[in-house]
């Protein structure tokens, strides 16, 4: 028995990375999941591995920054699987750059993809998970405990993220649905490759502490965990725990460390 069998998961960002292994997991879970993204082919790619698994998956593209298609998606959705029972609002990219060179669109491109998508996916998402009590998980990052140099506009939108999730974690009490708002430390994934306009970069090198990073598989398992357990709150990797209590509770040591 999976934690999932006869539910109808929907994600977006799903064409890679953390988004695109947590589709595999919640399919090993029993769950039918349609994922969306920019990236049509990638999206059949994904809904292929899921079918390997033994799953049934849907490839719904979207791009979040347009509320018309984040509703389409939910419709497609919902005609497909006549049910929604998780939504996980994972698009997301990184802007880079010292906030004294970023421009207006930088901070636009920025907020439209990691806030106002994410923000119109649980919107859109909400009234079919009354309907199943289901649940609503939100990809964050750690970023928004801590504030690293030279990516302050993401670490503003994934601040917004904490703040998005904690308010409909109070505004949903009592409707049978909870909000789970996650936030991964350093995961291997496709971010560090994908320019300020949002275009991803295949000759780009990571630079990001290998050491320290989680394979997505292994993050994609304990955040389905999270979801399925209905938390509020999930910070994960032990670097990443470390780098919350400190930005939280020690902010001058956490600026003196990632500075």
């Amino acid at each position: 028995m999976g934690r999932f069998d006869g539910k109808v998961v929907w994600i977006t960002g799903a064409t890679a990375g953390i988004g695109r292994e947590c589709a595999l997991e919640f399919a090993r879970e029993g769950a039918s999941v349609a994922v969306s993204g920019r990236r049509a082919d990638r999206l059949q790619e994904v809904v292929a591995r899921i079918g390997d698994l033994g799953g049934r998956g849907l490839a719904v593209p979207c791009d979040v920054t347009r509320e018309d298609e984040v509703q389409g998606a939910v419709r497609a959705v919902v005609e497909a699987f006549d049910r929604l029972d998780v939504a996980l609002a994972n698009a997301g990219f990184a802007v880079s750059g010292r906030i004294e060179d970023l421009g207006f669109e930088d901070w636009r491109r920025q907020f439209d993809t990691n806030v106002f998508g994410l923000a119109v996916t649980a919107r859109h998402a909400l009234p079919e998970l009354r309907k199943t009590r289901g649940r609503l998980a939100l990809v964050g990052s750690v970023a928004a405990f801590v504030a690293a140099p030279k990516v302050g506009a993401y670490n503003a939108s994934k601040a917004a993220v904490r703040s998005i999730g904690y308010t409909l974690a109070t505004e949903l009490k009592g409707s049978g649905v909870t909000c789970t708002a996650i936030h991964p430390g350093f995961v291997a994934s496709e971010i560090a490759q994908v320019d300020n306009q949002g275009v991803y970069r295949a000759d780009w090198e990571d630079r990001r502490p290998h050491r320290l990073m989680w394979p997505t598989d292994r993050a994609a398992r304990v955040m389905v965990r999270a979801v399925h357990a209905r938390k509020r709150d999930f910070v994960f990797t032990g670097h990443g725990h470390v780098a919350a209590f400190l930005g939280q509770h020690f902010p001058g040591l956490a600026a003196k460390l990632v500075g």
